[in-house]
């Protein structure tokens, strides 16, 4: 009988995980071209590479797609259109555990605000996972990171003036 039970739970397990969501990005809100993007198609994105100080003080290489890079496939203002009512605007990132930070265009675009913020999927060679999610921000020119939002899956972009 425990055999009995202990296969029962067994199948209950990987049914779940069979049918567990792929990870998934969306960019979503006054977008042109609203996105849902798979790891894969991350994965066939430019490649970024940041490095991170730990606590201990060793580094972390985090390695991604630049959040600018999505945004700008979205359609977002960037470059010479960065100007005006555009500025008037924000994106918000969200996490699945309603985490939310905001970020301005100027900071993402990186002739504007000089700074590379990153859509990160690997940590050291590996897969992120665990309590990162499959995706991450990583903001890292940041002195503390509370903008490095974690378990990320919504880019929503944010018109203030139309």
């Amino acid at each position: 009988m425990t055999v009995m039970k202990y296969a029962a739970l067994l199948l209950i397990v990987s049914t779940a995980f069979a049918q567990a969501p792929a990870a998934t990005l969306a960019v979503t809100g006054d977008v042109p071209m609203p996105l849902t993007l798979t790891l894969a198609n991350l994965a066939a994105m430019p490649r970024q590479t940041v490095h991170i100080p730990n606590p201990d003080g060793s580094m972390a290489a985090y390695e991604g797609v630049s959040l600018y890079d999505v945004l700008k496939k979205a359609g977002v203002p960037f470059g010479g259109e960065l100007r005006g009512k555009a500025l008037a605007s924000y994106v918000l990132a969200k996490a699945t555990d309603g985490y939310q930070v905001a970020f301005t265009p100027g900071e993402i675009d990186p002739t504007f605000g000089n700074t590379s913020i990153l859509i990160a999927d690997h940590r050291d060679g590996a897969p992120l996972s665990g309590n990162q999610g499959s995706l991450r921000l990583v903001v890292p020119n940041d002195k503390e990171g509370a903008r490095s939002v974690r378990m990320l899956e919504t880019l929503e972009f944010v018109r203030l003036r139309k």
